[in-house]
């Protein structure tokens, strides 16, 4: 694990993947992309978020299929081209920071962007009834479970509620990164987080392994950045 915030590889889970995820890497930098692109691949689909996020963070997002008339379009049925699991976070909504419209994300959002059960129904049935041909786990910067779960490690803090359930769901993942030598521990375990959600994801569905193995689906780990409003594809 790379020091002073690094991003670092998270295991493919399948050729598909790595070639999908390098690609929309490598493409990203065209301005119009992804409209030469067949929209249901899963690198066009790639490809489309890292150009909305381009549009937010220079100040010129779209705000695309934000208006009355395709609430209503939409009010027949839904078609997501992306699974989301991000954290809750207020500062960390998908589609603002990939400048996407209403429709466009299946997002499901819980602090420190955990995959439990009831989370992983939600992104199984996602995957089962739409067929999405991307599904990213979002990290982000500065995280507060992760910072939570490091106080209370260090610390032996024990924050009031059901808080210590995140923190317990938490641990197992970020204690070893508290060994390591990494200038920041919390940008660390936020990647070591984001690394470990998609190891579950390859464990206990297989409804979505067996899509990943089809071609049909990339799984991708991301980070955003709360100071540039930048998301970095984990390669």
């Amino acid at each position: 694990m790379a020091a002073g915030g690094g991003l670092v590889a998270v295991p493919a889970l399948s050729p598909a993947f790595a070639a999908a995820a390098a690609a929309a890497a490598a493409a990203a930098p065209a301005a119009a992309g992804a409209a030469s692109l067949p929209a249901d691949t899963p690198t066009a689909v790639l490809q489309r978020l890292l150009a909305g996020n381009r549009r937010f963070t220079a100040g010129r997002a779209e705000h695309p299929r934000q208006r009355p008339s395709d609430v209503r379009v939409l009010a027949q049925g839904q078609r997501p081209s992306a699974i989301v699991l991000g954290c809750a976070d207020s500062r960390v909504s998908p589609e603002i920071l990939f400048d996407q419209g209403v429709g466009d994300i299946f997002d499901n959002r819980v602090a420190g962007n955990i995959v439990d059960p009831l989370l992983l129904g939600s992104i199984e049935f996602a995957v089962e009834e739409f067929s999405p041909p991307v599904l990213m786990i979002l990290g982000h910067e500065r995280c507060g479970a992760i910072t939570a779960t490091i106080d209370a490690i260090e610390h032996d803090t024990h924050p009031p509620g059901h808080i210590p359930m995140i923190i317990e769901a938490l641990r197992p993942i970020v204690t070893p990164v508290l060994d390591t030598l990494s200038e920041d521990k919390v940008d660390a375990a936020v990647i070591a987080n984001v690394r470990a959600q998609i190891q579950t994801l390859r464990t206990a569905s297989e409804i979505v392994r067996t899509r990943v193995e089809a071609g049909t689906l990339t799984v991708v780990g991301a980070r955003y950045d709360l100071d540039t409003a930048t998301v970095t594809i984990i390669p």
